[in-house]
């Protein structure tokens, strides 16, 4: 598949980066707009994610009820993704009917309703979707370990928002963000697929070019201060299931130490997948944590996270208690690894297993049409798509040496957040 990727950028501000790729008849078309819960101040969680609902309400030119229809109609999909650093729509079409995924796009860039009524009805819908996340214990986990984490940050508030800020936001809030953000100056089109660079620069420029921008005022973020000390979060509610979350500050994706710390995540528990739309996985069943935990019955399941973020964020480690153990014999169990990858050289092998399964996990996410457009925009909203082509020589190049120093500099003790879930108990005695 050619990695040739052609880059224009129109007249205000619009940045549009192109992969032609001729294997099927399809074009996808991703919008990215450099807005997510990261922009957003304490009393106003959850704008980001509330204006994505809001903009499948309809525009005067394609109203709420016809826009499902006008893609299916074709044997299209589309869908919308809000993240912390972004929010992305996206519409795979079959490439006769590309056209009507720009028009669209271009449209709601400026001519969403947000009518009162259907913003009332969307609150209910935005905090149904919050209540019952809570009814998750593994949620509720999450989100008190990643309050605990940042002391100032917008990364310490969970994307949908709080239920307080949800209650309390109005329509004027939601539609002074949308027009803040939502213009071509703040955006990045990603498309790949079946058609000819210079025409798609004609039909992108025909849709987007007149559509005007305004400087983005974002707010101002400081630095989060280096964590001193260990924090604990100790939980309790429903369920018969004892839960653990170990959250280590990590780096952000465009520094180096982020290509290491992806090798340390695929050997200690099993690589991360870091595209939502992947077509498959690898077994994390060779990975130390689960050799040591699971096949020992100490720990029902073990996963790793890592994500590709603007700032800083968490290395998190989540880990099922099984039922004849305790949450403390897993802790324990779970840092004898930890100081293992500290103190003894990884062997070679290892390295190269781990590479290799990284590799295998992100070659399944950027194998079709979608998933190729997707990574066109996806990387530059946190480095630049040379991040993506990269990718795999930066894992190859980490050393045992690397590994063993990058679990010193930030698997310690006191660059986490252990956050344990009690069922039914007060969540005392532990410590």
């Amino acid at each position: 598949m050619s990695e040739e990727i052609i880059k224009h950028q129109l007249s205000n501000g619009l940045i549009l980066q192109l992969k032609e790729i001729h294997t099927a008849p399809i074009i996808s078309n991703w919008i990215w707009y450099r807005v997510g819960s990261r922009n957003e101040t304490p009393g106003k969680t959850g704008l980001s994610h509330w204006v994505e609902h809001m903009q499948f309400k309809g525009t005067p030119n394609f109203p709420q009820n016809i826009l499902d229809k006008t893609i299916s109609r074709v044997g299209g999909n589309w869908n919308a993704f809000t993240y912390m650093d972004w929010t992305t729509y996206f519409e795979t079409l079959p490439a006769h009917a590309f056209e009507i995924g720009l028009e669209l796009e271009a449209d709601r860039m400026v001519n969403s309703l947000y009518q009162p009524e259907e913003v009332e009805l969307e609150r209910t819908v935005v905090i149904s979707e919050r209540e019952g996340s809570e009814n998750n214990p593994l949620f509720r986990l999450s989100e008190a370990v990643q309050l605990a984490a940042f002391n100032e940050h917008p990364y310490r508030y969970e994307v949908g928002g709080l239920k307080e800020d949800l209650l309390q936001i109005t329509r004027d809030d939601l539609y002074a963000h949308y027009r803040s953000y939502y213009q071509p100056g703040n955006a990045l089109l990603s498309i790949a697929g079946d058609f000819n660079a210079e025409e798609m620069i004609k039909k992108v420029e025909y849709f987007f070019d007149k559509i005007p921008s305004s400087k983005v005022r974002k707010p101002e973020l400081n630095p989060e201060v280096p964590q001193s000390a260990e924090k604990l979060v100790d939980i309790d509610g429903p369920g018969k299931t004892t839960f653990i979350q170990i959250a280590y500050r990590s780096p952000r994706a465009a520094d180096d130490s982020f290509f290491s710390l992806t090798v340390l995540d695929s050997l200690l528990t099993g690589p991360s997948g870091l595209n939502m739309f992947g077509s498959g996985g690898t077994t994390n069943k060779t990975s130390r944590l689960y050799m040591a935990l699971v096949e020992n019955e100490i720990s029902v399941s073990v996963q790793g996270s890592l994500q590709a973020t603007i700032d800083p964020y968490l290395y998190n480690i989540h880990l099922t208690v099984h039922p004849h153990k305790t949450a403390q014999e897993v802790l324990q169990a779970t840092d004898d690894q930890i100081h293992r990858l500290q103190d003894e050289l990884v062997t070679e092998e290892e390295i190269t297993r781990a590479v290799k399964q990284a590799r295998a996990l992100f070659a399944y996410g950027s194998e079709n049409i979608t998933n190729q457009a997707f990574w066109l925009g996806y990387a530059d909203t946190f480095a630049s798509y040379d991040w993506f082509t990269h990718y795999v020589d930066h894992l190859a190049e980490v050393t045992p040496q690397e590994v063993m120093q990058i679990a010193k500099t930030y698997l310690s003790s006191k660059n986490r957040v252990v956050g344990i879930y009690h069922p039914n108990s007060q969540g005392k005695g532990l410590w």
